[in-house]
């Protein structure tokens, strides 16, 4: 019995020896199941990226992994209803909008929509009535690499997280336990880690970015007419004598209030003087 408690010690010193200053997809599978030695760890950060890679370079274009993103300009006589346009059209490509920011004369849209709409969705945007495209771009990056090699990763640090719950399984003391399951924790941590990752990508790749800017279509200017000839002359004249009129008219508007105020009291006083006045004598 002390000699099985014995071996179970060893076994237990030889994983904490393996596992110092292990991380995510360092590990090999055994047939045995018993945890690999540090010679084995070493060689597996070598192996597994460089197998990632290679499968990498050997996918065809069709296949390779992009995450594409777009930036439009636009100008429109009316920024809020060309903003509401831009969201029906990503919403019925199956897309949302994401921040958004709309003033009067400006709006800042980001649209999130399907990759494989993304150009049906950007000939939409750049054909919206009343609209005047004054920027385009595009852009996609190339992520099959990494996809490749967070995958590849996922595989290795499954296999170490089964490999560290078989040992679990195998431990018969408390501070076996305790050690193990510290270990198992932080493991399954990184493999949690490596799972938000791929998801992350494999989000942007399904998802394509648009931010769209609209701003208010500036006002047309307008060309004055041409006032050289005798028919400028004229229109001229006739501009000015409406001008003169129009400015007379208004100083007589101005001070009709007081030609009343002062007018009705100056006629009655005048009216009054004539009735006072003797008549004149008549001949005889």
């Amino acid at each position: 019995m002390r000699s099985r408690r014995m071996a179970g010690l060893v076994l237990v010193l030889g994983v904490a020896s393996g596992l110092v200053g292990c991380t995510a997809g360092q590990g090999t599978a055994t047939s045995s199941g018993a945890y690999p030695g540090p010679a084995a760890k070493q060689a597996a950060p070598e192996s597994a990226p460089g197998q990632a890679a290679a499968v990498a370079a050997g996918q065809p274009a069709s296949e390779r992994k992009l995450v594409r993103t777009a930036k439009i300009g636009l100008t429109a006589p009316d920024v809020e209803a060309a903003a509401g346009q831009a969201r029906q059209i990503a919403v019925a490509a199956g897309g949302f909008t994401g921040s958004e920011r709309t003033q009067s004369d400006s709006a800042s849209l980001t649209l999130s929509v399907p990759a494989d709409k993304l150009d049906a969705v950007l000939g939409q945007l750049t054909s919206v009535p009343g609209t005047t495209v004054t920027s385009r771009e595009q852009t996609a990056q190339d992520v099959t690499d990494q996809t490749v090699d967070v995958e590849a990763r996922l595989a290795t640090q499954r296999a170490s997280v089964e490999r560290v719950r078989a040992l679990l399984a195998r431990a018969t003391s408390v501070s076996e336990i305790t050690s193990i399951e510290g270990e198992l924790t932080s493991r399954e941590s990184d493999l949690e880690s490596l799972q938000r990752r791929r998801d992350s990508l494999a989000g942007s790749v399904a998802m394509s970015t648009v931010t769209l800017t609209v701003m208010a279509a500036a006002a047309p200017v307008v060309t004055p007419p041409d006032r050289s000839g005798f028919l400028g002359g004229l229109a001229g004249g006739w501009d000015a004598f409406l001008g003169f009129g129009g400015g007379l008219l208004t100083v007589v508007g101005a001070l009709a209030p007081f030609l009343l105020l002062l007018g009705v009291p100056a006629a009655a006083v005048v009216w009054w003087l004539r009735r006072r006045r003797p008549a004149p004598a008549t001949p005889e």
